[in-house]
């Protein structure tokens, strides 16, 4: 059996898979499918500091090896996740994750204050793509001074492990990677979805309610690899992947292009106990190639 534990900041993984967020709920909706323990870190689904109803409906779509949605962060608020939520999860045994969004620097800062002081929860994920209503709309994630400002805003106000969760629909994300590294991000997790539509070429219109969504799923795990080979190369602080990973070989190749970590999105969706086989399968995969410990692999693509 390989070592396959793995370091997020100060945080260890048992093993380097988690779930993304948004597509694993709470966890406690696998339970029945998978061993929750199995793996190395549960995302639950997006918080934000007061209850959001969401995007109108359609705000889900198929498309070639992939999915658009634009869900707009549903959820019922932080302080009901603290007190309805939390004593559900709490105890599972793995690291629960809670991803955090907002629009604008404080309200992300009061919303990560109050996970704060959840003792068993050990990390928070940051999520900048959402858009700064104070700035016409640009995603925070779209600008180092928007990164940092959130950044520099939550990490005064959260003192355990901050991953800061990057958008693609950049130009230069090695440089927003940089930026938050610089406010006191310990980890970076890459990619976000890409912005995408579709049509409906019959009713001759716009299938998704407010016109775009996030493009998930395997068509764009190309795209990542490449943006987590980019930036795990210029920054410091630990790397975890994201984008398409749907197999123990997929989870490989983002070790590989220099993540410490992998979460798996929309992969639950088709195959609800994805991840736990992920995890087996890194293991196997590492005892068939001879490798004693998954840090020999990590990074290790030129």
């Amino acid at each position: 059996m390989a070592n396959i534990s793995v370091n997020i900041g100060a945080l260890p993984l048992r093993n380097p898979v988690m779930t993304a967020s948004g597509t694993f709920g709470y966890g406690i909706e696998y339970a029945d499918f998978m061993n929750l323990a199995s793996i190395g870190g549960v995302i639950v689904k997006g918080t934000t500091l007061l209850p959001r109803e969401g995007n109108d409906y359609p705000r889900m779509a198929e498309t070639p090896m992939g999915m658009l949605n634009c869900v707009g962060l549903q959820n019922k608020g932080v302080d009901y996740f603290c007190k309805h939520i939390y004593p559900e999860i709490k105890d599972i045994d793995t690291h629960m994750i809670v991803n955090v969004s907002g629009n604008s620097p404080e309200n992300y800062a009061e919303c990560a204050a109050r996970v704060n002081e959840l003792e068993k929860i050990p990390a928070i994920e940051l999520n900048i793509s959402c858009p700064n209503v104070k700035q016409g709309g640009m995603a925070f994630g779209t600008s180092c001074a928007g990164a940092e400002a959130v950044v520099k805003a939550v990490r005064k106000a959260y003192d355990k492990t901050l991953i800061v969760k990057l958008s693609p629909n950049v130009t230069d994300i090695v440089s927003i990677a940089k930026a938050v590294e610089a406010e006191g991000a310990d980890a970076v997790s890459l990619i976000n979805t890409l912005m995408g539509t579709k049509i409906d070429i019959e009713k001759r219109r716009i299938v998704l309610s407010i016109g775009t969504g996030g493009l998930s799923g395997p068509c764009v795990k190309p795209v990542a690899v490449r943006m987590v080979h980019q930036v795990a190369k210029a920054v410091s602080i630990p790397v975890v992947g994201l984008g398409g990973i749907s197999s123990t070989e997929d989870a490989i190749e983002f070790l590989m292009a220099g993540a410490t970590a992998i979460e798996i999105g929309t992969a639950n969706f088709l195959d609800p106990a994805i991840s736990e086989k992920v995890a087996v399968g890194i293991n196997e995969w590492l005892d068939r190639h001879g490798v004693a410990d998954i840090h020999e692999i990590i990074g290790c693509a030129n």
